[in-house]
């Protein structure tokens, strides 16, 4: 095993192999991560005027917009563990 890497401890369940609870990520894994948390994240750019007019352009087929409306409704008017929000 390469220095600075870490070996997930694997345990046999039933018929299938599972990860263990508990790994030790490697230095390495854990410098990763500290750089990536430092970065920004955003939404990305703006479209472009030529992107915003083919956008315009486009049409929905009555079905999926009577659907879409359909959905926002149901969700709308959800109850319990599937409640949007909850």
């Amino acid at each position: 095993m390469a220095r600075g890497s870490s070996v997930s401890a694997l345990v046999t369940v039933g018929y299938r192999t599972a990860m263990a609870d508990h790994t030790k990520p490697s230095d390495v894994t854990r410098a990763e991560e500290a750089e990536e948390a430092g970065k920004s994240h955003d939404a990305g750019r703006e479209p472009t005027p030529e992107e915003e007019a083919a956008a315009e352009r486009n049409t929905v087929d009555p079905a999926t917009r009577e659907g879409y409306e359909e959905m926002l409704e149901r969700g709308a008017h959800q109850k319990g563990e599937g409640k949007p929000g909850v």
